[in-house]
């Protein structure tokens, strides 16, 4: 096929492929020779510019379709833009090969050349429980207490060092002191032989073995550059380090490659993303062309401009400035409550009112920072019958570590109940294994008498080995006295204790993943929601009825989902709840990133607002409950970034919107004005509005003058009964030493944790 030039941007006018695009988005079609960065903010348009370009490739034959390297993050992606080109060239598209994943597309050239990391090309490809039982076995023969350093822990850090490009010789120091104190080489190392020997490798190594391959062997190397005529990626900002090496290789020969991203929506560095890749795009291969898709499709220009004003706040970013064509629409709405509880009613007083006048339920959304947050809008709508989803994840009372904490309530308030009983006897791992269930289950059916009974009488015998006998004991034991304390103590205090007693938040802290810490904070919510009810019947009849609340699939309901989770959707009314310091920006980003964590946080907010078409409401809560005491709360320092004239704000609070900007003054006391809220007030913001503000608090209940007084104190005053050197405990990273204090900022060295900085407020003398 002859060599064809390269199409200016203006030429080709009347092709049909470019009809109906704007100036920027055929620019983008029509730039085919040399490196081209196609900027696209949200709502731009960049699916229909990239699988035009792609289309335009193979209709122009620039390239046959088997010359062209097409990389996706989704099979969903990829498959979209397999029908859309397909609907563009027609049959062309299936000699596409080179069109999916990045990891379809490594699996497939490792297939290739399968030998030259000593596999074969029949190689399997192992998920994530052959992962950690292979892991297990290697941490057992070492002999290394795997409840101390659990193979999630050791698997979380193999991927880590994999989407970094890191074979096991390439750890230095501080990644080997990762696991088991100095021992993550090792492991690592010998984790990748056993692979080898069983012709196996983990979806980490599809790429990795393929970066090693292409920096190992010129020839194939020099092979993919020369059959690679032009290579596309999507999503590029989402790339993490091994697949922009991979990525850089077998682009930088001929210099083809269009890469499509959004700087300002890269948000996803905790599973290894990293924004520095389309930062330095242009450093990478000199002379790129960057295009920016700057016009929107979606959302209001109020919208637009409330984010556009937000992510200016960012210093890491190549900049653009969204516009639509579209008129009218409303300001953002930001409304402060008094709580979380009040927060919801709130939301879902609004969603009804939307109803009635026709919006449909499909087309709202709530968006959270943590999936913790739904619990409170799930109760709510249970009680007043609004129908609703969860996407991205369980329910909040159907998650697997809240049906644990629930199974223990169950057997606590009900021995008899053998199905509870069976899911948590050995959960957390506790040496009860199959066989010793199968004895209890033979038993118990002999006897005509629940499992828990046969449990009792199971050890008075010799059935079973004296360890497993002695631990089984010791569990029923447990239950007896728990069941006793659910005679005098709340609901709440009961399920703490008995987590905590059976070693089930002793096993979630050990795996140190991100996973499990939002297994904790689901935990902890959980008990926060079982201070509300005066027994444990109560509360489990409460969840019965939440429980059954399975509606039609059909029938539309309000979205709940992250704002992780929300990313390439849209919607027409999006709320978006607990925009609170601590919560959003979440308090990890503020104490443990610093300032990249703090503008990834940024870059959520202004993803979370563009999912919006026509009405955008952000709400934030003065008071929440955390760790089981009420906190005063100061709203999220996004609220005072957004640009004043594009907001509309609403409170019943005292202060209205100056409270926001007043906190985040230089010379404020955050917490000065918290101190002089009420609850039920919709206060109007005028000159005065500082004294009417005193005289409200003034004639205040003296208990909600109390709480929250002291509650501003606690959280703005470092504490006097903690000091460097001393032995605290953190509900969440255990028990610790405290190596440094600065006001109310702690340095703790936890001793199944590591290093952490937390708020004093949240650990206690041990």
């Amino acid at each position: 096929m002859p060599a064809a030039p390269a199409h200016p941007a203006g030429a080709d006018a009347s092709n049909p492929l470019i009809a109906g695009l704007n100036e920027p988005q055929r620019e983008a079609v029509l730039t085919t020779e040399g490196p081209v960065l196609m900027l696209a903010g949200a709502g731009t348009g960049k699916t229909s510019a990239l699988t035009r370009r792609l289309a335009y490739l193979v209709q122009s034959r620039l390239a046959w379709p088997s010359e062209i390297l097409c990389v996706t993050f989704t099979n969903k992606a990829a498959r979209e833009m397999r029908e859309r080109v397909g609907q563009l060239v027609g049959p062309a598209v299936e000699g596409m090969p080179w069109l999916g994943t990045f990891h379809a597309i490594a699996a497939k050239m490792l297939r290739r050349h399968a030998e030259l990391v000593g596999l074969e090309s029949n190689y399997t490809i192992i998920d994530t429980d052959d992962q950690l039982r292979l892991l297990k076995q290697l941490i057992q023969a070492e002999g290394i207490d795997e409840k101390r350093w659990p193979a999630k822990q050791l698997a979380g850090c193999i991927d880590r060092w994999k989407n970094r490009g890191l074979n096991p010789r390439d750890l230095d120091a501080r990644e080997n002191e990762a696991y088991a104190e100095g021992k993550g080489q090792h492991f690592y190392h010998m984790y990748q032989e056993r692979l080898k020997a069983v012709n196996a490798c983990d979806f980490g190594d599809l790429l990795l073995h393929m970066l090693n391959i292409l920096r190992e062997h010129r020839d194939v190397l020099e092979q993919y550059q020369q059959r690679f005529k032009y290579v596309m990626v999507d999503e590029y900002q989402d790339t993490n380090q091994v697949q922009y090496l991979w990525l850089r290789l077998i682009a930088q020969h001929r210099r083809n490659i269009c890469v499509v991203g959004d700087d300002d929506q890269s948000i996803y560095s905790w599973r290894g993303a990293e924004v520095a890749n389309i930062l330095r795009f242009e450093k990478d291969f000199p002379g790129a062309k960057v295009i920016r898709l700057e016009q929107n499709y979606r959302s209001t220009p109020q919208i637009l401009a409330a984010a556009s004003g937000l992510i200016d706040e960012n210093t890491q970013r190549l900049g653009k400035t969204l516009w639509t064509e579209r008129h009218g629409g409303d300001k953002l709405h930001v409304v402060g409550v008094w709580d979380a509880p009040e927060e919801a009613r709130r939301v879902g007083d609004e969603i009804e009112r939307l109803e009635r006048e026709g919006a449909p339920l499909d087309q709202i959304a709530i968006l959270v920072r943590a999936q913790y947050q739904t619990r409170e809008f799930e109760d709510r709508f249970i009680s007043i019958g609004m129908k609703y989803r969860i996407v991205g994840g369980f329910r909040f009372y159907e998650r697997a570590e809240i049906r644990d904490a629930l199974a223990y309530l169950r057997v606590i308030a009900q021995p008899a109940d053998d199905l509870a009983f069976e899911r948590i006897y050995n959960t957390p791992k506790r040496g009860l294994g199959a066989k010793a269930l199968e004895k209890l289950h033979l038993l118990a059916r002999r006897r005509g008498i629940p499992l828990a009974k046969a449990a009792l009488e199971i050890c008075d015998t010799d059935e079973l080995p004296a360890r497993a006998r002695n631990t089984l004991l010791s569990l029923m034991r447990d239950f007896a006295r728990w069941r006793d304390m659910a005679r005098e103590e709340g609901p709440a205090d009961l399920i703490r204790t008995a987590l905590d007693e059976s070693g089930y938040t002793d096993a979630l802290q050990a795996e140190r993943t991100p996973e499990a810490s939002g297994r904790l904070e689901n935990l902890v919510e959980l008990a926060r929601a079982m201070e509300e009810y005066d027994s444990l019947g109560d509360f489990l009849e409460h969840v019965s009825l939440v429980m059954d609340n399975d509606a039609r699939d059909d029938e539309e309901k309000v979205t709940i989902m992250t704002m992780h989770a929300a990313k390439g959707l849209e919607f027409d009314n999006v709320f978006l709840p607990g925009w609170e310091d601590g919560v959003f920006p979440s308090q990890r980003s503020l104490d443990e990133g610093g300032l990249a964590s703090l503008e990834e946080e940024r870059r959520l907010a202004y993803v979370a607002i563009t999912r919006a078409r026509r009405k955008c409401t952000i709400l934030h809560a003065a008071n929440r409950r955390i760790y089981g005491q009420w906190t005063s709360s100061i709203p999220s320092r996004f609220i005072a970034e957004l640009p004043e004239d594009q907001i509309e704000s609403e409170t019943t609070l005292s202060g209205g919107a100056s409270l926001w900007r007043a906190q985040w003054s230089e010379h404020a006391d955050p917490f000065a004005d918290v101190a002089r809220m009420q609850p039920g007030r919709t206060v109007t913001r005028g000159p005065g509005w500082q004294r009417a503000a005193q005289r409200e608090f003034d004639t205040a209940p003296k208990r909600v003058k109390e709480s929250t007084r002291s509650a501003a104190s606690f959280a703005s005053k470092p504490r006097t009964d903690i000091e460097v050197g001393a032995r605290v405990f953190h509900e969440k990273f255990g028990y610790g030493t405290v190596a440094s204090q600065e006001g109310n900022k702690l340095e703790i060295e936890f001793e199944k944790s590591g290093s952490k900085r937390v708020l004093d407020s949240f650990v206690k003398p041990a």
